[in-house]
């Protein structure tokens, strides 16, 4: 090889094992950063895929204790909200009401269908339990109603794609603490 072309090579390695280590690296990156949070108020622990804010409202005589962690990343939004009933009677017309809300907002174009079964950790068995997929104009929305004790939830992912992946891992990760 003569010397001019053995220079050349020489030089331009390391420029290629930089650009091949960008490469590599940016691959390897994930769209959805996971990480453990446990909003302040919610007695629930879960993993979401960027640092969310928290919105708290507290009780008053007209309304219930509420709360709801969001964040968005990769072009969905992942939240967390609950709300604290004072009767052990409330919780069931409570999940019925979070789920008819969402609906009211979305205006899914089917019908409501059955929910499927979920498996949280530490949820009080109730048949108004589940999660459901939803489809309204430009948007797709995966929603899970769940309840501990006296405390309603409802997990959400929203955007104008749908990650079936991404809504499992969320869902996997909930866990109802006391």
């Amino acid at each position: 090889m003569p010397a001019i072309a053995s220079a050349f090579v020489s030089a331009c390695r390391p420029a290629r094992v930089c650009l091949l280590s960008c490469v590599l690296v940016a691959g390897c990156m994930p769209s959805l950063n996971w990480r453990e949070v446990v909003p302040e108020g919610a007695h629930a622990r879960l993993h979401l895929p960027c640092k969310p804010e928290l919105h708290q409202r507290p009780a008053s005589t007209q309304q219930p204790e509420m709360g709801l962690a969001q964040c968005e990343a990769a072009g969905l939004s992942f939240s967390l909200s609950w709300a604290q009933v004072p009767e052990p009677r409330m919780v069931s017309p409570a999940l019925q009401a979070m789920r008819q809300a969402l609906r009211g907002k979305l205006r899914p174009s089917a019908g409501a269908a059955a929910l499927q079964a979920v498996s949280i950790q530490g949820l009080t068995p109730r048949a108004e339990h589940g999660w459901e997929t939803l489809a309204g104009a430009h948007q797709s929305v995966r929603v899970a109603y769940v309840s501990r004790g006296l405390r309603v939830y409802q997990l959400t992912q929203m955007g104008a794609r749908d990650d079936p992946a991404a809504f499992q891992q969320l869902m996997e990760s909930l866990q109802l603490l006391d």
